[in-house]
């Protein structure tokens, strides 16, 4: 069983969230303020956290942001519809989703499982089996990566995206596809989600020997990872 971490000051909302969930099989635990929500993720004890990004005294982006300055673990957001701003912060700061509220119950628990399923799906590989592309490593079985021998610190987003683009090295590789394969969704019209998980990956990748990053955008085809 799943241990999903609810954090949403809209009372009634959470609890049809929550019941919804736990019929599905989910063990879900509802906070209603930011504060204990981020020691509440921060305890070690659920497998993803459902942050709201408006709540009172602490939003849902600086919770975030506190979360990710200790623990990797999976985030999804909770974002008011057309709000592109709160949405494009939370993923810069390391959300692995976000769902537009109004949501329903059964889309917010496809996304938590689509984010679950890939990283039981790595999980259950081999831990040895490694993939190399120049100066990165990963070990999926581990969910770990390297660039030039340094570990690099990724969000599971990330790292499922990373993941796609190493299997794929010099071949380009499209955004519907990353989404699919990385996110577990269709790539929406409008949704910049992978442009801006891709910024982040760059930032956190070294450089090639001229100072290029080793994630190209391929015009009109989408994303390669340079096998150098």
């Amino acid at each position: 069983m799943s241990h999903v971490l609810l954090v949403d000051d809209d009372v009634e909302l959470a609890g049809m969230l929550k019941e919804y969930l736990e019929g599905e099989g989910f063990s879900v635990a509802v906070v209603h303020d930011g504060e204990p929500g981020v020691t509440e993720a921060l305890s070690g004890q659920y497998a993803i956290a459902v942050l709201d990004v408006m709540m009172p005294r602490l939003g849902g982006v600086e919770a975030l942001r506190r979360i990710r300055m200790k623990s990797a673990m999976p985030v999804i957001m909770l974002t008011a519809r057309g709000d592109d701003t709160d949405r494009i912060l939370g993923l810069e700061l390391g959300a692995d989703d976000y769902v537009s509220k109004p949501c329903t119950p059964r889309e917010l628990t496809a996304r938590i499982r689509a984010i679950l399923r890939r990283i039981q799906c790595a999980q259950g590989g081999n831990e040895t089996a490694v993939l190399e592309a120049g100066a990165l490593s990963m070990w999926p079985g581990q969910r770990r990566a390297e660039w030039a021998g340094k570990a690099l610190d990724l969000t599971s987003t990330e790292y499922n995206l990373l993941e796609v683009l190493i299997r794929e090295a010099g071949r380009p590789v499209s955004k519907n596809s990353l989404s699919e394969q990385g996110l577990g969704r269709p790539l929406a019209r409008f949704d910049r989600s992978i442009d801006v998980h891709l910024s982040s990956i760059r930032h956190k990748l070294g450089t090639l020997a001229d100072g290029r990053s080793c994630i190209q955008t391929v015009y009109r085809q989408g994303y390669q990872l340079i096998r150098e």
